[in-house]
């Protein structure tokens, strides 16, 4: 009988061990059934999750809403403030000098100036649904350069919607250092050209419909320009210009 000679494959020494599975359950091996075939072992793996999310803090939730707050309270805000202009489409008065009349203007000495000055005013309210009331504390003054010349005040009285009002205000005054002033006019009244300013400070209140709004202080300034400061004579204005300036919530209008 033929000897078989079998082949013999050197051994690694450190090699790991092969090892074959065999499926659980099967009673036979694979010696024993050589022929069997098994199905391939699907293994199980455990799955890793990631970190959950951490939740948001106290303070970053409290912002959030303070801020939601504040966005939602503007948007009220802005709805009534548009919704007011659509009703009510307030407009702001006008101011004009109209006329200026000198009853008296005399430098007793060189130390002593007293004059009294008729100021016309024309005031407009155009707000058809909006009505103004003059309250106590007005105060209007005529002004050359950084001198004070007079002042006086304005009547207290009611202006209904769309109306206009005429006034002529008596505005007095008295310097006792009057020289420099004295030069200074005298120089100007030859140019034909002697600039003066009102400035005027008129506490009101508005009404809206039947609602009375709380006091304000408007300040308005005329700047004029007339052609001589004489008593008793028709003094012309050859330009005026007055701007109104209201202070409401730290905005000025």
């Amino acid at each position: 009988m033929a000897e078989v000679h079998k082949k013999i494959y050197p051994v690694d020494p450190e090699a790991p061990p092969t090892v074959r599975l065999v499926p659980q359950g099967s009673a036979r091996s694979e010696k024993g059934d050589p022929g069997k075939h098994y199905p391939p072992v699907n293994w199980t793996y455990p799955v890793v999750h990631s970190t959950p999310p951490k939740k948001r803090s106290c303070c970053c939730r409290c912002l959030c809403w303070t801020i939601s707050i504040l966005i939602i309270l503007v948007i009220i805000i802005a709805a009534l403030v548009g919704l007011f202009f659509l009703i009510f489409r307030p407009k702001i008065p006008s101011y004009s000098v109209d006329g200026l009349r000198i009853t008296e203007l005399n430098f007793n000495s060189s130390t002593s100036f007293s004059a009294k000055f008729i100021v016309r005013l024309t005031i407009k309210n155009p707000n058809k649904k909006i009505g103004i009331y003059y309250e106590n504390g007005s105060n209007l003054s005529a002004w050359y350069s950084s001198s004070k010349l007079c002042e006086g005040s304005l009547p207290v009285f009611y202006q209904g919607h769309h109306n206009t009002t005429v006034l002529n205000i008596e505005l007095t005054g008295h310097i006792d250092d009057g020289n420099t002033l004295r030069q200074a006019l005298s120089q100007q009244q030859q140019t034909g050209t002697i600039p003066l300013t009102l400035n005027a400070k008129v506490p009101v209140k508005v009404k809206l419909g039947k609602l009375k709004l709380p006091k304000v202080t408007p300040h308005a300034n005329c700047s004029m320009v007339v052609d001589s400061l004489s008593m008793n004579n028709y003094i012309r204005i050859r330009t005026s210009n007055c701007k109104l300036k209201v202070k409401i919530l730290f905005i000025n209008i």
